[in-house]
């Protein structure tokens, strides 16, 4: 593991800070300040920290509909993008994006998606422009289960894999796509042997301990920059919530819900394996812990300040200006 003890320090911190934004998202929609369908990334923070700690600010990340992980674990700012979902101006989209289009491509994230499988050929151009222009940016696009049955998803790693492009895909495969268990919807037991159809290379990781997705993605991320072509990394999660904020979930066996939190919890995981290993105290987490719920108040206090978009600005924003 190449991580020193601030790397992995700040790999706990965006882990913690997802759950809280999370959890702290979850509070705002049931006092009635946010709107609209949320979909939370609680229980699978290891995917995006654990892909996201090998890129920088040039290399492009395609989101989902459940994207805020994603936005926060390749460095959008948390404070605007609870502004954004509080429909403030101060926020990453000037309040008009929410909860599924937050971008920053300052960042390289090119905006959640509330289209299934929607960023997948995004970042298939993403990787293109790369390989033209001779840059050895990689773009990452992170997608469900259900997005593997779309058309997109086929014609975007058929166009990666015959022309060799910086990509990896990662199929979040937390065995339910929206209401339906995977094995309904999907004819393979493990969706990383569809990559052998388009003579890509793939990996299967554990989608619950972060250093098992650091490892794989970091083996696909390298390849891809060496100009070696894309993968298709499937990472095995679980999202601890149903499918947005409010569903009941009928469709899920309770107590495999409650054995997947107390024994398969990524931050949890995370924490006994940098403990044991003596790199880590639980004093050093517990600190991090209270900073981030400090960050969160203060996210929340700023923005509900913060002023709202006027009238005039839905006519802004609409036409890119070469």
């Amino acid at each position: 593991m190449d991580l020193s003890r601030d790397d992995l320090l700040g790999v706990y911190r965006r882990m913690r800070t997802i759950r809280a934004f999370e959890e702290k998202l979850q509070e705002l929609v049931a006092a009635g300040k946010v709107g609209g369908f949320m979909h939370l990334y609680v229980g699978e923070e290891a995917v995006a920290v654990g892909v996201c700690t090998h890129l920088g600010d040039a290399d492009y990340v395609g989101s989902t509909h459940r994207g805020h992980g994603h936005c926060i674990a390749k460095g959008v700012d948390v404070k605007a993008m609870i502004a954004e979902l509080l429909a403030r101006r101060t926020g990453t989209n000037r309040g008009k994006g929410g909860s599924m289009h937050i971008a920053d491509v300052d960042k390289g994230m090119l905006g959640a998606n509330g289209i299934v499988g929607g960023g997948i050929p995004l970042v298939t151009g993403a990787a293109l422009s790369a390989q033209v222009l001779g840059k050895p940016n990689v773009a990452v696009g992170f997608f469900g289960d259900g997005a593997t049955n779309q058309g997109q998803f086929h014609e975007s790693l058929t166009m990666a894999s015959n022309w060799g492009l910086p990509a990896v895909y990662v199929c979040e495969n937390n065995g339910f796509g929206e209401f339906t268990p995977t094995e309904f919807a999907v004819p393979v037991k493990d969706i990383a042997d569809r990559a052998a159809a388009y003579g890509m290379r793939a990996e299967i990781a554990d989608g619950m301990d972060f250093f098992d997705v650091y490892e794989k993605a970091g083996r696909a991320i390298e390849l891809a920059r060496r100009g070696e072509g894309p993968t298709l990394l499937e990472c095995k999660t679980y999202r601890f919530a149903g499918h947005y904020v409010g569903d009941p979930t009928p469709y899920r066996n309770k107590e495999e819900v409650e054995d997947w939190i107390q024994n398969r919890d990524p931050l949890d995981l995370f924490e006994s394996k940098a403990t044991e290993a003596g790199v880590l105290a639980a004093d050093d987490l517990r600190t991090v812990d209270g900073e981030v719920d400090q960050l969160l108040r203060e996210a929340v206090a700023e923005a509900e300040q913060a002023p709202k978009p006027e009238p005039a600005d839905v006519l802004t924003d609409v036409y890119v200006r070469y």
